[in-house]
């Protein structure tokens, strides 16, 4: 396992966790999290405490409920790309779907988190309009 490799996924146990601080510690001070879509969780979060306070609404938006599963990790060149399931219920609705996030690192921080849906109209539906 690579040292990106390790960092992402401690990034995931802490997550997982609701460890915020130990999360917001392997970001670079101006990390971007790039959410696709056209749902109210769309956009652009700039920022560790943007990105953390993203978090947070997710969890406020599921009730909680957001779960993630590690499926599977890939280096490539400064990159490191995850597979992960995610469920959540929210307003009588479950989510039972799939992410890719690429993460770019700049040394042992994780500077720039792209995600990307592998089935957009599920998320969009599931998280409403923006």
């Amino acid at each position: 396992m690579t040292k990106a490799e390790d960092t992402v996924r401690r990034g995931y146990a802490a997550f997982i966790a609701g460890d915020m601080e130990l999360l917001g510690s392997l970001y670079t001070p101006d990390v971007v999290h790039r959410q696709p879509g056209h749902n109210q969780t769309s956009g652009e979060y700039k920022g560790v405490d943007d990105v953390i306070a993203f978090y947070g609404r997710l969890f406020e938006l599921s009730g909680g409920t957001l779960q993630l599963e590690l499926k599977s990790l890939k280096t490539s060149g400064d990159s490191v790309v995850s597979v992960h399931g995610i469920k959540a219920q929210r307003d009588g609705k479950s989510l039972d779907a799939e992410e890719r996030i690429e993460f770019t690192l700049e040394g042992e921080k994780i500077s720039r988190l792209d995600v990307t849906y592998l089935n957009e109209a599920v998320f969009d539906a599931f998280w409403g309009k923006a």
